[in-house]
């Protein structure tokens, strides 16, 4: 079996988490990696970093075709020289990705993807950090990114935006575009709307921070792992769906809307809301809660892969 990346080379500037897991993904199948940080004890402990992600992709598509090959560089000019991907991870400093950028472009191909795994910052940040902005995309993972399909692209240059598409859905990765620049993307977006709303029921005492999540868990978030929020009210609609379902219950969502809450962070409410994940970890730590989030997402990933 061949793989659709084993021609494909690919560069990851930054080995901390994210870096770490998008070269684990990359090489999972099949493609050429090279991962530069200027941090050499980062370099140093990436093959730690990359087993436990190596592992669970091959426990879950053991098919994947041959593995790729990961080159460690201390110097970015062979990182970036040949690559057709560039995935930079750098710390979300834009001062500091505009250095960066300074001295990627000059070293990277004309036709190369510049692709920005930034979550907090916008494209029409960043951008200004090149000559040729076009050569910029941003594409957004979700953590983690060797398992969550989400990436959110968005950029100038259509071409750039279908190759570097192409490369993600070939990693099986789930890319979703962006029609306008915008601070946190998609989902960040609608996930920190939940929390606001998360966060002012605890702060208004409607229900603890365990109760909330697993109201989440258990009830929308279910859903929401097999439609979108859009289609679930489409269906909430019955016969007539999301026509019916504004005409009858759009004046009941409203009101709703307006009994939502804009919760300042204060010491008082952050104190109860670390008190409260605290109490729902029930004493396990992060490494664990970790293992037990990703085993989750292994077995919906898997549910979702037999159900068609």
């Amino acid at each position: 079996m061949t793989s659709e990346l084993e021609d494909t080379r690919i560069a990851i500037l930054g080995a901390g988490l994210i870096g770490a897991c998008w070269a684990a993904l990359f090489v999972h199948h099949g493609a050429r990696v090279r991962v530069w940080d200027p941090n050499g004890d980062a370099l140093a402990h990436l093959a730690d970093r990359m087993a436990g992600p190596l592992a669970q992709l091959r426990d879950l598509v053991p098919d994947a075709g041959p593995i790729g090959t990961v080159t460690l560089c201390d110097d970015l000019a062979i990182a970036v020289a040949d690559a057709d991907l560039i995935q930079e991870n750098a710390p979300e400093d834009v001062a500091l990705k505009h250095a960066l950028y300074r001295q990627v472009e000059p070293l990277m191909r004309a036709e190369a993807v510049l692709a920005s795994s930034t979550s907090a910052l916008t494209w029409s940040e960043l951008a200004p950090g090149l000559g040729s902005p076009d050569r910029l995309i941003t594409a957004h993972p979700f953590n983690p990114p060797h398992l969550v399909p989400l990436v959110e692209t968005f950029g100038t240059d259509t071409d750039r935006l279908d190759r570097a598409e192409a490369i993600y859905r070939a990693a099986g990765r789930m890319p979703v575009r962006l029609n306008k620049d915008a601070t946190g993307h998609i989902a960040n977006r609608l996930a920190s709307a939940l929390w606001r709303e998360a966060v002012h029921m605890v702060d208004a005492g409607i229900a603890d921070v365990t109760a909330i999540d697993a109201a989440l868990v258990n009830g929308p978030g279910l859903r929401w792992s097999t439609i979108g929020a859009h289609m679930a009210y489409h269906l909430g609609g019955g016969a007539g769906g999301m026509a019916g379902y504004l005409a009858h219950l759009g004046p009941s969502q409203q009101r709703r809307w307006a009994s939502l809450g804009t919760p300042e962070l204060t010491s008082e409410l952050c104190a109860a809301l670390v008190a409260g994940v605290e109490a729902e970890a029930a004493g396990r730590d992060i490494p664990t809660l970790e293992q037990e989030r990703d085993a989750a997402l292994i077995a919906a990933l898997r549910a979702r892969m037999n159900r068609g």
